[in-house]
């Protein structure tokens, strides 16, 4: 049976790396008792693979694994068995039972699958940039900002270590202010229904509460993205924000000034996207 896990990364070990991720949940998973396939030839390995992976320093309620397992679990099963063998800064938030492929066809992996990515991003209030602390003078700004035709950027490709100019506009699907009491939703994309072929904790920690609280009583900075994501078109959080800054006159553009909270990712074509 092939799953795919839906997981959270918070805490301290949002300064541990994708590889090291990968590491972890291995083990994990044998901790776990679960019954998984391995790979053939000289050296097997466990089969199981990551969508897009995120960066070092960002958290995250919106990671996916899909994993093939040689015996049968139900999806509440899996979510209990994995969660029981986390550490603090890991949380299995839902299991998927992933239909069989097709006429033999070769099954979609989740990190094929990515299209679209949702962040949270909140501006830290202690740092060397010229930014504003005020969040409503930064709010007007953000909205000049995003109302530009064009917003042209720099990218840098660490394949070829080159450098290529590119216009970010077409790959921000939504970007706007809402209360943060309210739902952290930009939208609703189609839902899993919950049944014996999927599993989700009826409960979902709130990953961002401290940063929320911060942003109602000190008034910052705090702005939702939906981006292009996955192997085509992969706009990173990032990239976004230090465009902002040097659009503000900021020279400093470092990530480091910003908190990034990854909240999903999706598949399909914006507007119509699912969840994965």
């Amino acid at each position: 049976m092939n799953v795919r896990i839906r997981f959270a990364k918070y805490g301290a070990v949002k300064f541990i790396g994708h590889l090291d991720v990968m590491r972890y949940f291995q083990k994990a998973v044998r901790r776990a008792g679960l019954k998984i396939a391995y790979s053939q030839g000289f050296h097997p390995h466990q089969i199981m693979s990551f969508a897009s992976p995120l960066g070092v320093g960002i958290t995250s309620e919106g990671e996916y694994m899909d994993m093939e397992l040689t015996t049968e679990y139900t999806p509440k099963e899996i979510v209990d068995r994995l969660n029981e063998a986390m550490v603090e800064g890991f949380t299995v938030l839902s299991c998927r039972i992933l239909p069989e492929s097709l006429n033999g066809r070769k099954r979609e992996t989740a990190m094929s699958l990515v299209t679209a990515a949702d962040y949270l991003v909140f501006k830290k209030q202690s740092n060397d940039c010229r930014i504003s602390e005020n969040g409503k003078e930064l709010r007007s700004e953000w909205a000049r900002f995003y109302g530009q035709r064009n917003i042209p950027v720099v990218k840098k490709v660490k394949k070829s270590n080159t450098e290529t100019s590119i216009d970010l506009k077409p790959f921000l699907y939504g970007t706007d202010y809402y209360e943060v009491a309210e739902s952290d939703a930009m939208t609703e994309i189609t839902p899993h229904i919950a049944g014996t072929d999927y599993y989700e904790l009826e409960t979902i920690p709130d990953f961002t509460g401290e940063l929320k609280e911060l942003y109602k009583r000190n008034d910052w900075f705090y702005v939702p993205l939906r981006v292009s994501a996955g192997s085509a078109d992969n706009i990173k959080p990032e990239l976004v924000m230090e465009a902002f800054a040097l659009f503000l006159g900021c020279e400093d553009t470092d990530s480091l000034h910003w908190q990034i909270h990854r909240l999903d990712m999706y598949t399909g074509e914006a507007p119509e996207l699912k969840r994965l």
